[in-house]
């Protein structure tokens, strides 16, 4: 190559390694700055019960999970689609395979796998790591960076793509703390919010010291017009798990917009009223809790309707309405879990801040990747395959870019 670009890549995450050897691959020279001191964290975090992905589902199906971005990023996801990331997994050594619900897995189920030979091909490409190095921002075209020793370092870059992540677990590397940086560049920012996180209840005491860490199974969660089935877990906050990330989107925007949000828990989703109420014995003088236990019930469910039905409405229930409580229990959530804690993040860079290429329209021949940009999707291998497609269009755009100086 005649022209060889310095390309600085802010962030180790999947984002920042896949622009990194795309952009390499290409002849360029790429160093990946990062906070910690080693890369890739979140990402064996991501993998530590098995790593998503991606999914099977059709492209167009898939799309969709990205609610109000949809539009935005079906190009890109099907630029780089869920066959191309497999392809490149494999490619890497590590064979995927698709799950019972349509998700797909490498066939160990492990990230540490995966990550050692991505690293090992970035090593062969001549990428270079330059670890323990905060960004603190721009001092003109430059980049700022803070070292293990608080030292300032500044760096000259051809381009630079910013892959920092949102603001969910910030001990991993995604503080967001880049916001304000760009901010003060006249970069427009969706604020930061929690997405497949928990919810807090204002449960009582007595729930709490009892119950807190017990899991729901097969249950299933109504908020509006959006149902998800799984399994819960009550916590000391509120409550956590598969199907409160699905409908996080739509809880946290009642929650902002009315001040709550009132979630409906169904006990047995697979039996109608009717036959539910069928199904409880005839009450007699026994306690509730016997009574439901005799009916197939464990403790907790009597507990949850003690919580969330007034007593006087309990007291009197027949079979029916008691069945009609069961599937439609009001759980009455005030907020969000902390940020810091939420699965992932929603909000950052919009959309309007960036060109087709995701590069700044604030600041030229800077770009931005992954989950630093204004998507949200729900858990299930959209989160990893939003990361790796908007790194894959911003390295090219970054090589655009550089080709054309």
């Amino acid at each position: 190559m005649k022209n060889i670009k310095n390309i600085a890549i802010i962030g180790g995450g999947p984002s920042g390694l896949m622009g990194a050897e795309i952009i390499a691959s290409a002849g360029h020279r790429v160093t990946i700055y990062d906070a910690m001191p080693t890369v890739g964290r979140k990402f064996l975090l991501a993998g530590r019960g098995g790593l998503n992905l991606t999914h099977s589902e059709p492209l167009d199906k898939f799309t969709a999970r990205y609610f109000e971005s949809s539009n935005w990023l079906k190009p890109y996801i099907g630029d780089f689609n869920p066959q191309k990331l497999r392809k490149w997994c494999e490619e890497l050594g590590e064979e995927t395979f698709i799950g019972t619900s349509g998700r797909v897995f490498p066939r160990n189920m492990k990230a540490s796998p995966l990550l050692r030979a991505w690293l090992k091909r970035l090593d062969n490409l001549g990428v270079n790591f330059c670890l323990r190095h905060s960004w603190q921002g721009f001092d003109g075209e430059d980049l700022i960076f803070s070292d293990a020793q608080e030292k300032t370092i500044k760096v000259k870059a051809d381009a630079t793509l910013l892959a920092l992540g949102g603001a969910s677990w910030p001990h991993l590397g995604s503080d967001g703390s880049w916001v304000g940086i760009l901010s003060k560049c006249g970069v427009k920012i969706s604020e930061l919010r929690p997405s497949n996180c928990g919810f807090v209840a204002n449960w009582s005491q007595y729930l709490i010291n009892k119950f807190a860490g017990t899991p729901l199974k097969s249950i299933a969660l109504r908020h509006q017009d959006f149902s998800q089935k799984g399994e819960i877990i009550l916590t000391k906050q509120g409550i956590e798990g598969g199907p409160v990330y699905a409908l996080s989107s739509s809880l946290r925007e009642a929650i902002k917009r009315d001040g709550k949000a009132v979630l409906y828990l169904d006990l047995r989703p697979e039996m109608s009223v009717a036959k539910l109420a069928q199904k409880l014995q005839d009450r007699s003088k026994k306690s509730l809790s016997n009574y439901l236990r005799k009916s197939g019930f464990n403790e907790v469910a009597s507990v949850l309707l003690n919580e969330l039905i007034p007593q006087n409405q309990l007291s009197n229930a027949d079979s029916k309405m008691l069945a009609n409580y069961l599937k439609n229990l009001p759980i009455t959530l005030t907020s969000t879990t902390q940020i810091a804690r939420a699965i992932s993040t929603a909000g950052g860079v919009t959309r309007e801040s960036v060109d087709e290429n995701f590069m700044l329209k604030a600041k030229s021949g800077v770009f931005v990747a992954g989950e630093m940009l204004d998507w949200e999707a729900p858990t299930g291998g959209y989160l990893l395959q939003g990361c790796f497609s908007t790194a894959v269009a911003s390295a090219k755009g970054i090589l655009s870019f550089v080709e054309r100086e």
